[in-house]
């Protein structure tokens, strides 16, 4: 916990000219906790601070009126920017409130917690602060995601993509469904946002996230009242071509499984907008290489829809440590890596045939081990086929 890093958000925030030596310092304390902990530590403004605080302190009681036995709800990701209202996943023991600019609930007569609309501006204008600080560590030209994300303001019967969601872990007059065994009660499963920056706020500690070793770290368990947790998440990771990775998180409540108000938590997630392209143009742009399952753009709407391990297309991903420049950017980095690409260059058609041989090559050896072919006969007849080819 004492290596997560903390910085204050008015250093984040950029100026016209040279940046100076405190934003540098805050854009590279923020970016390796991002490489190692896969999440920061904020600290929000005196008065930002008690809005987080007043939101939050209403939470509890909005969600002590709601039913013990909440009907399930159903997600269909071809509407993941047009949830709003209240809705229960008893199999998590949660229940959600989102807000979301545009978009009116549809029972309207409920009273949801205070502040939401302030939070939300707030919440907002922090995230884009801390991508622009992403950005600026990635050496990228400044605010490069605009095109991806919604207006500001939005413009007329625009519905905004990003969400305020507000939470509930486990109140002890929620009836979920029991599903863990008795010494796993109170840990719930592990999940990665589709967002591209995630900003949570709770009142009890309880949020773990996976650092770059594999291990799972308490986050949030020393937050101050003007602080919150930062984390990336898969839109981001999509975007970047893999140089930031998304936190892996779950909420482990402990101790406090069953308490009466059980765990609230604010969470902003910055989402890009429907309609638009996640692409890797700009790390182009700026030297770095993108593979290739980045190289194509992929549609918005399509990227909410597929599963985690498509997106991810590995089963462990690695989260990239790079060492940083004086100026708080990856330079340097940059520089060795075009040096090292420059140093063994394989033509687009030198590529192709060396996957083709390879792919040639198991199908071969599945047929081989079908017939009970010996190897060496596999390598003669794989090298007269591929001699054949060429």
């Amino acid at each position: 916990m004492a290596g997560l890093g903390r910085v204050k958000l008015r250093d984040l925030i950029p100026l016209e000219g040279l940046p100076c030596d405190s934003y540098k310092l805050s854009v590279s304390t923020l970016s390796q906790s991002l490489a190692q902990y896969s999440a920061a530590i904020i600290q929000l403004s005196t008065s930002d601070g008690a809005l987080l605080r007043s939101s939050l302190e209403s939470a509890p009681l909005y969600f002590q009126h709601k039913p013990s036995y909440p009907a399930a709800d159903v997600n269909d990701s071809r509407e993941w920017c047009k949830t709003s209202g209240y809705h229960a996943d008893p199999q998590q023991w949660k229940e959600t409130y989102d807000f979301r600019p545009g978009l009116t609930p549809s029972s309207d007569m409920e009273f949801p917690p205070t502040g939401l609309s302030d939070v939300f501006s707030m919440l907002g204008r922090t995230a884009r602060d801390i991508l622009d600080a992403i950005s600026f560590y990635l050496n990228l030209r400044s605010s490069p995601f605009t095109q991806i994300l919604d207006n500001v303001p939005l413009r007329n019967r625009e519905i905004s993509s990003s969400v305020l969601s507000v939470s509930c872990h486990a109140r002890s007059s929620f009836q979920g469904v029991t599903t863990q065994e008795e010494g796993q009660l109170g840990m719930f499963s592990d999940q990665v946002d589709r967002s591209l920056v995630t900003i949570v706020k709770s009142d009890k500690p309880g949020l773990h996230v996976r650092d770059f070793h594999g291990h799972w770290v308490l986050v949030d368990g020393d937050l101050g009242p003007q602080e919150a947790i930062v984390y990336p998440g898969l839109a981001l990771y999509q975007a970047t071509a893999g140089y930031i990775s998304p936190a892996l998180h779950r909420t482990h409540m402990g101790h406090q499984q069953g308490s009466l108000y059980g765990q609230c938590s604010l969470s902003f997630k910055l989402m890009p907008k429907s309609m638009t392209n996640l692409n890797c143009s700009e790390m182009r742009a700026a030297g770095h290489e993108v593979e290739a399952q980045f190289q194509l753009p992929l549609p918005v709407d399509d990227f909410m829809q597929r599963s985690t391990d498509q997106l991810l297309n590995r089963s462990n991903f690695p989260t990239f440590n790079f060492p940083t420049a004086q100026d708080g950017s990856m330079k340097p980095m940059m520089r060795r890596r075009k040096s090292n690409s420059r140093s063994k260059p394989l033509p687009p058609s030198k590529r192709l045939r060396l996957e083709a041989q390879r792919v040639l090559k198991e199908r071969v050896q599945d047929i081989a081990d079908k017939k009970g072919i010996k190897l060496s006969q596999v390598n003669t007849l794989l090298t007269d086929s591929i001699s054949l080819s060429e």
